[in-house]
């Protein structure tokens, strides 16, 4: 898989009191992208969550560029440039219809046993459907 592409509409509750996107809600929009990624090849996470396995953010080198703002419509772009045994690295771009890059992140994610919170192998069919790129 090449760029997965979300589309994400800025709502009231997303931003401040001056109507710009709160720094922390750029983390949302990715978060959604990066599931909804997953769920386009498959990867259903109530399942995996059943069978003990979670994924979970390790690190984060996010770049706040430009503001959003309320009513705005946004694409979050996403890719994985690396894929190891237990993690994987997850580049994401929110641009806007202009093609504008507001906020640029790189996203390190752990497969875990969520019971010991140990790390532990990606299940082969992830590994199988994602293809790295780089950023």
């Amino acid at each position: 898989m090449e760029t997965f592409e979300w589309p994400v509409t800025v709502y009231y509750e997303d931003t401040d009191a001056g109507g710009v996107v709160y720094h922390a809600n750029y983390l949302k929009f990715f978060e959604r992208a990066r599931t909804e990624m997953l769920r386009s090849i498959g990867l259903n996470q109530q399942v995996l969550l059943e069978q003990h396995i979670g994924f979970v953010v390790r690190h984060i080198d996010i770049d706040f560029l430009k503001g959003a703002r309320l009513d705005d419509k946004l694409t979050v772009n996403t890719s994985v440039s690396q894929l190891k045994k237990a993690s994987l690295t997850f580049c994401q771009e929110l641009v806007n219809p202009e093609g504008d890059l507001l906020c640029k992140a790189i996203v390190k994610v752990a497969c875990i046993n969520n019971q010991n919170m140990r790390p532990i192998a990606m299940p082969q069919s992830l590994s199988v459907e994602l293809t790295p790129s780089e950023c």
